[in-house]
C-alpha cells in the first residue's frame, strides 16, 4: 500500500504528462467552476471536436481529479429535480495545468526551432 501512496503522490511531479482529457479538464476549469455537462461541451471546443468526453469517461476523470485534489465540489444545486454539481479548480490544479503547459511550450519550442532549421516554408512556420 505504501508504494501505492508514492504513486499518487509523486502522479503530478515535472516529467510527468497529464492525460490529454484531464488537461482539456482542468483547462476548462481554469476560469471558473462548471457542471459534468457543461465541461463536456468546454472540453470538445476547446479541443477543436479532437476530445469528446462521454458522461462515464468524464465522472471517472473528475472523480480522480478530485480524489488527486486536483479539483474540488464548487456546489451543488437542484435543476428539474436532478443534482448538478459544480467543480472547480483548486490551487493544486492550477499549479500542475501550469506545469503542464511550460513543459508542452518548452517542447513546442524545440520542435519549432528544429522544424525551421528543416526548412520553414514547405511546412507552413511563420518566421
Amino acid at each position: 500500500m505504501e508504494r501505492l501512496q508514492e504513486y499518487i503522490d509523486s502522479r503530478y511531479i515535472a516529467g510527468v504528462r497529464l492525460r490529454e482529457a484531464s488537461f482539456f479538464i482542468l483547462t476548462a476549469l481554469a476560469e471558473q467552476p462548471m457542471h459534468g455537462y457543461g465541461l463536456m461541451k468546454a472540453v470538445g471546443e476547446l479541443s477543436a471536436g479532437q476530445v469528446r468526453l462521454r458522461a462515464g469517461t468524464l465522472y471517472a476523470a473528475l472523480d480522480r481529479l478530485t480524489e488527486d485534489g486536483l479539483l474540488a465540489v464548487d456546489r451543488e444545486e437542484a435543476v428539474e429535480g436532478r443534482l448538478r454539481r459544480y467543480y472547480r479548480l483548486t490551487d493544486q490544479g492550477a499549479s500542475v495545468l501550469a506545469a503542464e503547459v511550460e513543459q508542452w511550450q518548452a517542447a513546442a519550442t524545440v520542435a519549432t526551432a528544429r522544424l525551421r532549421r528543416r526548412g520553414a516554408g514547405r511546412l507552413g512556420l511563420a518566421g
